[in-house]
């Protein structure tokens, strides 16, 4: 029996490369909301005259939606909703002159941040990221005639998080054109890599911003969140030995190993200890995988886990895994069992919420929120965004128009009540 515990991999982060490349300037937004093919009530698919039935920024912020939504963003693969991102932002047609910088995570891979002027270093920052959970789903529109802000958006990435970005984008740019001497001000940061451990956040780290207030964009149906769970992923590698089928007792089943395991860990949430303000800590196994034919016994085996920490440190977590995992080593001795910390996890995340008009309420997933370093004293933290967290990452993920459109207007109300004191603390 060999029992190999891997920890988290080293993070490196790559220096920011200054301005946005020259094939993203001054590229005007291209694209007819109109020509959207609309899956209606019990009929084919036809078009809409969205031009009577929107308002101009409605139908400009259903465009811009659709664009980021349209270009597949799986994880590891943002740099076309990047490359359309940066290029609206380039684009002078919506009143406002970023300056753009782009900062390089890994092969095609880039964070986005925008400011105007000199005012890189804002009062306050908005946030969110731009990759999705696979498989791509294309963008379908359901036009409710009766009532259109009912309309339903759906596809990969419409809530989780391209909502959050297309509205913050549309607050940000209102606030900016519209400018008073009570506005704070503003900057926008576009991040990678945040549903795989968030290696673009953390690269972020390295543009050395000092933001009095930070809004992250993620899908909290609305609510200004309180707090989120912590988290830990990690990987189970079994190695057993190949043997045929009809003789088992000659080799050793990873997948034997690997269900037993499996079993142990998942056993643990009915033990680890849990939060009046969080609840339980949950366990999911999301994928499995092993052996390579029905008559051969397994010899590689793995799973993939994550664990939303309620209560208590990701190390204490690790040690219950580790303990569970070496009680079932020692029923295999034969078999090679690695446990493969991924990251180093973090535990529950306490968040701001003191604005008023906004209901609050705790949610179950993880964000960016951790992973970006905090480099003000007494630096508040928000986390907003339109869309409900319990169709992200499904088949079923979308939000209606009026979600959407609403969220511009609610991340307008909240910035400015956060700037409030952003500016005061700042002055």
């Amino acid at each position: 029996m060999r029992l190999l515990w891997i920890p988290a991999l080293a993070i490196y982060l790559i220096a920011p490369a200054i301005g946005a490349p020259n094939h993203l300037r001054n590229q005007p937004l291209d694209y007819d909301l109109s020509e959207a093919l609309v899956a209606g009530d019990q009929s084919p698919l036809e078009r809409v005259d969205l031009h009577r039935t929107f308002s101009a920024q409605t139908r400009e912020l259903l465009a811009f939606h659709r664009l980021l939504v349209e270009a597949e963003s799986v994880t590891g693969n943002e740099f076309a909703v990047a490359t359309a991102l940066a290029a609206y932002l380039n684009s002078p047609h919506h009143g406002v002159k970023y300056s753009i910088e782009t900062q390089k995570v890994g092969d095609k891979r880039f964070n986005i941040l925008a400011y105007t002027g000199e005012e890189r270093d804002a009062d306050v920052l908005v946030t969110s990221h731009i990759d999705t959970v696979p498989p791509f789903i294309p963008y379908t529109f359901h036009h409710n005639r009766t009532s259109p802000l009912s309309s339903l958006i759906a596809g990969r990435g419409t809530v989780d998080a391209k909502a959050s970005v297309a509205a913050q984008v549309f607050a940000v740019t209102n606030l900016l054109r519209q400018a008073s001497p009570s506005t704070p001000s503003l900057s926008l940061l576009f991040v990678v890599g945040e549903e795989t451990g968030g290696d673009g956040m953390r690269a972020a780290n390295a543009l050395s911003l000092h933001p009095s207030a930070i809004i992250f964009g993620e899908p909290t149906s609305g609510l200004l969140a309180s707090g989120h769970k912590g988290n830990l992923a990690f990987t189970l590698h079994i190695t057993g030995k190949a043997a045929h089928s009809g003789y088992p007792w000659l080799g050793v089943s990873a997948n034997d190993v690997l269900l037993d395991a499996v079993a142990a860990i998942k056993q643990l949430e009915g033990v680890l200890p849990r939060s009046e303000k969080f609840g339980n800590t949950t366990i999911n196994v999301g994928r499995v995988a092993g052996g390579v034919a029905a008559n051969v016994v397994a010899e590689q085996a793995s799973a993939l886990f994550a664990v939303r920490i309620a209560e208590g440190t990701p190390q204490e977590l690790r040690s219950a895994v580790l303990e569970a995992v070496e009680a079932v080593a020692e029923t295999y001795p034969a078999a090679d069992i690695e446990v493969d910390f991924s990251s180093r996890g973090y535990g529950p995340i306490d968040i701001d919420h003191d604005v008023d008009g906004f209901e609050s309420g705790v949610v179950n997933y993880g964000t960016d929120i951790p992973n970006l370093k905090k480099t003000d004293e007494g630096q508040k933290r928000y986390l907003y965004g339109p869309g409900s967290i319990l169709v992200a990452h499904g088949r079923d993920e979308g939000l209606t128009v009026g979600e959407l459109a609403g969220a511009v207007d609610e991340y307008e109300r909240l910035i400015l009540e956060v700037g409030k004191t952003a500016r005061k603390r700042r002055s």
